[in-house]
């Protein structure tokens, strides 16, 4: 049957369905209509999130919910008992105590979403049924132990499971037995037949993992490096794509900050050796044919800076080989040290990146954060240089080509700014989350939001504007959090991470952008992590019951 697909809306508080607009066999796609505002901040309001009518959400895991195999202070699915009740010292204090006591237990921050079915799998108890539906995360804050290593840890939302048998402790300690770092981004290598796991850290491991339970982790950072690496990608030829997030130098005494983060991809001996390989990094060319550089954009408003970041602007790309197992050998390495210094060219911290799917592994989206601050005058006070924040599109005749060509997709304003994780939706309609920060908030008066781009859409145009599909809300949690600085450790508002929509393919055929979503249908999933305060991690489904065909 035809359904209308969501579109760019003009002006705010117009429906973003295009009327008419109709997808076809090739492009499904939900209807939603546009959120017309962002939640606003107030100290001790805590409002509840608004999605777009066409659709709900519904609780699948929240941070107060204990783990089936509870180990040591690692008890909850989003909590450390570092702090513990002082009734009961086997429970975390999960809100402050008394006034004389203003504190908390450790929050951790479940991130990125990785949705699995599987077969036989098992878990803590030899009896249960644990399904064959599967999200797993790791965890990107952490208590830290009398040795002072943060207690960093992975997870398994069983999908089908009770209450009791909800979340497994997947892993606390690597095959070496060193307590796992704190995770960011994560995916799965169909290839190798592990999860990946980042770190988002310079002196932190990359990580490979089992699947199973108890779940192998070992460190690969020997082959694919150290970095403050963020989202993690296969395409169809067993690469990885990764994308960094490292804040730069200040520029000049402003709140600009110099772009200090880098696009990588690795290209294993073979498709599944996570030990051996080369780490490269993109390089862009100017329009003189010379690399933009760390050092070329340290000035404010450095003019290739401002170039790439201006509509209508088509650059060459290559990738440079920054690391190769077989001349360097396989120790661990600073991944942008080696990109600095073979001239790759830094973003102002992109998140994540993600293939346009139908398109063969030859289009990636990535998007940079930017600076969060509306004081930056690279917001476009004295230039447009990504301060709000970016998309950009490469394009490659293949995965694994040399050489490619780079383009602005979106360039960010006040109302769309510090966007963090992205994903497909459908071949043309890409999601997009903020995490602005408890600053930006403030300056705007508007918590996160999460919005939709269409990728067939001119943004040039000013008065095409991404639909939102998703004002957060702030939890009471996060309210108080915000108010008083996360207590020396937890962070504030809520934020919107781990957007995920995936049929759950384990194979080389369910590799992100292989297939076109059709999300609801199909076996097809849509997820997203509310980090901070009460930390939940929530389902998409059509608001209609009778709408999912699964």
């Amino acid at each position: 049957m035809n359904r209308r697909i969501l579109g760019p809306f003009v002006g705010a508080g117009i429906a973003a369905i295009v009327t008419g607009a109709v997808a076809d066999s090739r492009q499904p796609g939900p209807s939603l209509t546009n959120v017309p505002a962002a939640n606003p901040k107030a100290a001790g309001y805590a409002p509840a999130s608004q999605l777009s009518p066409e659709i709900r959400q519904t609780l699948v895991a929240q941070g107060s919910m204990p783990l089936e195999n509870p180990e040591g202070i690692i008890g909850w699915y989003g909590y450390e008992n570092d702090t513990p009740s002082p009734d009961n010292a086997a429970l975390p204090q999960m809100v402050p105590g008394t006034r004389a006591a203003q504190t908390e237990a450790q929050k951790t921050e479940p991130d990125k979403n990785t949705y699995l079915v599987l077969k036989d799998q098992k878990g803590p108890d030899p009896k249960y049924d644990y399904g064959t539906h599967f999200l797993f995360q790791g965890h990107e804050l952490a208590a830290r132990n009398a040795a002072g290593k943060r207690l960093g840890y992975v997870t398994r939302i069983n999908l089908d499971a009770d209450t009791m048998h909800r979340v497994t402790l997947m892993a606390t300690q690597d095959v070496t037995g060193a307590p796992i770092e704190t995770i960011d981004g994560s995916t799965w290598d169909p290839f190798a037949q592990r999860l990946l796991f980042t770190t988002e850290g310079q002196n932190a491991p990359t990580y490979a993992a089992t699947a199973t339970f108890p779940s192998e982790v070992e460190d690969v950072s020997g082959a694919l490096g150290r970095g403050g690496y963020e989202g993690i990608q296969n395409d169809s030829d067993g690469n990885l794509w990764i994308v960094e997030d490292i804040g730069g130098p200040g520029k000049q005494g402003t709140t600009a900050r110099q772009p200090n983060s880098f696009v990588y991809r690795y290209v294993p001996m073979r498709p599944g050796d996570l030990h051996n390989g080369k780490l490269q990094a993109l390089q862009v060319l100017d329009e003189a044919g010379q690399p933009v550089t760390f050092e070329s954009q340290a000035a404010l408003c450095a003019p290739d800076q401002v170039a790439m970041r201006t509509y209508g602007k088509t650059f060459e790309t290559r990738w440079v080989t920054v690391h190769d197992t077989a001349v360097q050998g396989s120790a661990p390495f600073n991944a942008n040290v080696a990109a600095k210094a073979a001239h790759a060219t830094p973003f102002k911290r992109p998140e994540n990146g993600v293939f346009r799917p139908g398109t063969g592994f030859r289009e990636f989206f990535f998007d940079e954060t930017g600076d969060t601050n509306a004081t930056s005058p690279e917001n476009g006070s004295a230039c447009v240089a990504g301060g709000w924040t970016s998309i950009f599109k490469v394009v490659q005749r293949d995965p694994s080509a040399d050489q490619g060509s780079i383009s602005l997709f979106f360039e960010g304003s006040m109302a769309v700014a510090g966007l963090d994780n992205v994903q497909f939706l459908s071949r043309d309609l890409l999601l997009g989350v903020e995490d602005a920060g408890d600053t930006l908030h403030t300056q705007r008066n508007a918590l996160d939001s999460g919005f939709v781009f269409d990728v067939t859409v001119d943004y040039s145009d000013p008065r095409n504007q991404p639909a939102r599909w998703l004002a957060e809300g702030r939890d009471p949690s996060a309210t108080i959090d915000s108010l008083n600085g996360g207590f020396g450790k937890n962070d504030g508002d809520n934020e919107i991470t781990g957007v995920h929509v995936s049929d759950g393919d384990p194979s080389v055929r369910g590799i992100l952008g292989a297939k076109v979503p059709n999300v609801f249908h199909d076996g097809w999933r849509w997820f997203w992590s509310q980090q901070h305060g009460d930390n939940p991690a929530w389902e998409i489904l059509p608001a209609r019951r009778g709408d999912d065909r699964d």
